[in-house]
């Protein structure tokens, strides 16, 4: 069996980097992308080497940036330039292979193993790929090259800017196993909890610990990053037009102002739901997993989660289950309410037919099923605020926003190390 060749490719501080490049004097100052402060999503999505310097660190928020950086020049996201820059990169790279998979904007594998006909050894096929990112578009890019998508993300991480790491099947164990089991991709902060609680602390010991005590403790996932960590992901890398159904489809927001009470957050509530069911609709999908996630004004993230026995894209479906979830894991009394999600998951196509329940009133349902469709037709003619609910006129601040199309993109691993409680109802 031919021995794959997979690169993983980092754009490196993508959003601060291109920023320079269209702006070379930001080059010379701290400087930082960074949320909207006024709106509260206010955190750094990425900073240049001088920032980085002066202790400046991603995700945190603008707040803490500006304690560490006195000095910092904090830029608002152009995300059209963002996705304009990042998508000419790729246009790079598929030249070289039509398995590109992105990962984000700023990262994305390759899939070198049949390239090297065309175009020669890996490692020079990495350095064209270098140079051309650099002369052509004005970015910096690392390289990670492996035989796997796991260690070769790892590896794109190990050198920056602009460097390259490989690794093999010769020297993995020296070079990944004593990593910090945190950098393993989809080990998080919560999962890292767990496996320190056992004793493992580097990927090496995840390596070798009892793969039957890792699925008790964590399920499948426990099994999954136990092959991550032994080097055996055999994952393919997609091509570059193939479309992946998603998982889930939601929304969250930073509200304007803490809310004290659930009554106090229906309406903004309202306005979420009602985003996430025109985005099911959009992508002809329902789902019966419902998922809220809350963070708190101490900025303690908290999710709950609960199974319906029908699938759903309803906005009053949707805002009713989220309000109980709310009610029923979250105490206002200890501390208000800053942020809040709803995702809906274990999607399915939905055809316009479906078994009819004695268990509910599928008349309700249909009647809301196209008042939500006539909202959302008057929206796209005429603007989001051109029809709304009675209830999200009582608090305009707090509902004067349009979840669907404005959004925060947030850097990978950004609730990585903040303190969060989950749990399943």
């Amino acid at each position: 069996m031919q021995n794959r060749v997979i690169f993983h490719i980092d754009i490196n501080h993508c959003y601060a980097q291109i920023e320079e490049m269209k702006y070379p004097g930001l080059r010379d100052v701290p400087m930082a992308v960074g949320g909207h402060e006024e709106k509260r999503q206010g955190i750094i999505l990425a900073k240049n080497d001088l920032a980085k310097k002066a202790g400046v660190i991603t995700g945190e928020s603008l707040r803490e940036a500006r304690q560490a950086c006195e000095d910092l020049l904090i830029l608002p996201p152009a995300y059209d330039d963002y996705i304009f820059y990042t998508q000419a990169v790729k246009s790079i790279y598929r030249e070289y292979t039509s398995h590109v998979e992105s990962f984000g904007l700023d990262e994305a594998w390759l899939d070198c193993t049949d390239s090297q006909k065309l175009f020669g050894d890996p490692l020079l096929i990495a350095k064209e790929i270098q140079q051309r990112v650099l002369d052509e578009i004005g970015l910096t890019v690392s390289v990670g090259v492996s035989w796997n998508k796991i260690f070769a993300k790892l590896g794109s991480d190990m050198k920056k800017p602009s460097g390259m790491t490989i690794i093999t099947r010769e020297n993995y164990q020296d070079m990944v196993w004593p990593l910090p089991v945190s950098d393993l991709l989809y080990v998080g902060w919560a999962t890292a909890r767990k496996l320190h609680d056992r004793g493992v602390y580097t990927i090496g010991d995840l390596a070798g610990f009892p793969i039957r005590l890792l699925k008790k403790a964590m399920g499948a996932a426990g099994e999954l990053i136990s092959v991550f960590a032994n080097g055996n992901d055999q994952s393919p890398v997609q091509e570059a037009f193939h479309e992946i159904p998603p998982k889930s489809i939601g929304n969250s927001m930073t509200l304007i102002h803490d809310v004290c009470s659930l009554e106090e957050l229906k309406p903004a509530a309202f306005v979420i739901a009602e985003a996430v069911a025109s985005r099911l609709k959009s992508a002809g999908m329902e789902g019966n997993v419902i998922t809220v996630s809350m963070r708190s004004s101490v900025l303690n993230w908290y999710m709950r989660q609960t199974k319906l026995n029908a699938r759903t894209s309803l906005s009053n479906e949707i805002f009713d289950v989220m309000m109980r979830l709310i009610a029923e894991s979250y105490s206002f009394e200890t501390a208000p309410l800053r942020a809040v999600g709803v995702s809906v998951s274990n999607l399915h196509s939905f055809t316009g037919y479906r078994q009819i329940s004695f268990l509910v009133d599928e008349h309700r349902r249909e009647q809301i099923w196209h008042m939500d469709n006539a909202m959302d037709e008057i929206r796209e003619k005429y603007g989001f605020s051109s029809v709304r609910r009675a209830c999200t006129l009582v608090d305009r601040q707090l509902t004067d926003f349009n979840p669907k199309e404005e959004h925060t993109v947030y850097p990978t691993g950004y609730f990585q190390g903040r303190r969060m409680s989950s749990g399943t109802i």
